[in-house]
């Protein structure tokens, strides 16, 4: 095997322009692409320097806004993200320490909740 690293992650959203402000706005991604092709909307973002992007979908067959649970993010300052996304109206809960290492947990805008870990080593 030849794999090196996940390319995409699909997150299925109900509103494609909410998710966009809540990750780019919120989380801080960048956005890799943001192309529409007749109904379809290409809306992909990642954070800064990472390889893994995320592809924010309305259209996933078989997967419903909100099925994502345990999109697990890096950071290297919990608590001052987890600040951050409080003073931004974002509920957050945590961070907690665990026996892998800190987390908090969010979910990306309502009416989805795709379920988000924060975690630092």
């Amino acid at each position: 095997m030849n794999i090196t690293h996940v390319r995409l992650l699909t997150v299925p959203v109900s509103d494609q322009d909410a998710a966009k402000d809540f990750y780019a706005g919120k989380l801080g991604f960048e956005v890799v692409m943001d192309r529409s092709t007749g109904p379809m909307r290409w809306l992909q973002l990642a954070p800064k320097g990472a390889e893994t992007n995320v592809v924010l979908a309305d259209h996933v067959p078989g997967a419903a806004p909100g099925s994502v649970h345990g999109l697990m993010l890096e950071t290297t300052d919990l608590d001052a993200d987890c600040e951050h996304l409080r003073s931004a109206g974002v509920r957050v809960e945590g961070p907690q320490d665990l026996p892998w290492g800190r987390q908090a947990t969010l979910t990306d805008p309502d009416p989805d909740g795709n379920g988000i870990v924060l975690a630092a080593r």
